[in-house]
């Protein structure tokens, strides 16, 4: 069985890193390549980066940034921002990340998931999905970098999952919106309702705030890797501290 992984996420906007609250009122919180630096050296087992205004404002990343980050790393590292069609995917992949993470664009028109995979692989394309209750369903949110453009769609999480999937994703990240940044635990009951769905990989995001919620959510949602930002932005969690934690637990994580 793989290992589970430990991911950094660095949300960037105006090229610095920021954290909110169930993405909303962001803070600054440092700089992005001091911090994907720093936490390689702490163990993260990948950082992705989040040019989280670059969707709303219809633009893709600045690549010679994206290289800046990629050259100081030894670890995967996956992008996301604006990536709306088969060109900005590969100029990311060639100015240095590993993977390519789309969201709203995806939503917007699906097949870009297939033109990816076609011709980069499968293992190089994720799919974000920014999901919250909405009358008693989990729904698929877009625009979410910016609280003004955030705005609902029909797609009922659990279809869309599927349908990304199925079109070619390698990888599903799940942003449990109601979660984020509150540091009271990863949503388990969702994450395991998406990881009955799916055959690849999920990875968990929003809630972690103690090294135990990692725990809970690789021991009762079997996810495949849990992403954290603001809890390591403050100090309040360290990677390796979230290891010993994981392994004193008996699951198996990379050193």
């Amino acid at each position: 069985m793989p290992s589970k992984r430990i991911i950094a996420c660095l949300d960037v906007k105006e090229a610095r890193v920021v954290k909110g609250v169930r993405f909303e009122g962001h803070l600054d919180a440092g700089d992005p390549a001091e911090c994907a630096a720093r936490y390689r050296d702490d163990g993260a087992d990948e950082i992705v980066v989040y040019d989280i205004a670059a969707s709303p404002e219809r633009r893709t990343i600045d690549y010679a940034w994206l290289s800046h980050i990629a050259r100081l790393l030894d670890i995967p590292l996956t992008v996301a921002g604006g990536i709306r069609t088969l060109d900005h995917a590969i100029a990311c992949l060639e100015h240095g990340a590993d993977k390519v993470s789309i969201n709203s664009p995806a939503l917007e028109r699906p097949g870009l998931i297939g033109e990816i995979a076609r011709v980069a692989g499968s293992q190089c394309v994720v799919v974000g999905v920014d999901s919250r209750e909405a009358a008693g369903e989990w729904m698929t949110f877009q625009y979410t970098g910016a609280a003004a453009a955030t705005r609902a769609t029909p797609r009922r999480m659990l279809d869309w999952i599927v349908e990304a999937q199925e079109r070619g994703a390698g990888e599903i990240v799940l942003n449990c919106m109601d979660q984020d940044g509150v540091r009271a635990g990863y949503d388990l009951a969702q994450l395991a309702a998406a990881r009955r769905r799916l055959r690849i990989p999920l990875v968990a995001s929003g809630g972690a705030g103690t090294a135990q919620h990692f725990v809970d959510v690789f021991q009762r949602a079997d996810v495949s890797a849990a992403l954290a930002a603001g809890a390591f932005h403050s100090g309040a969690l360290r990677i390796g501290d979230v290891k010993r934690r994981m392994r004193a637990a008996g699951l198996d994580v990379r050193p």
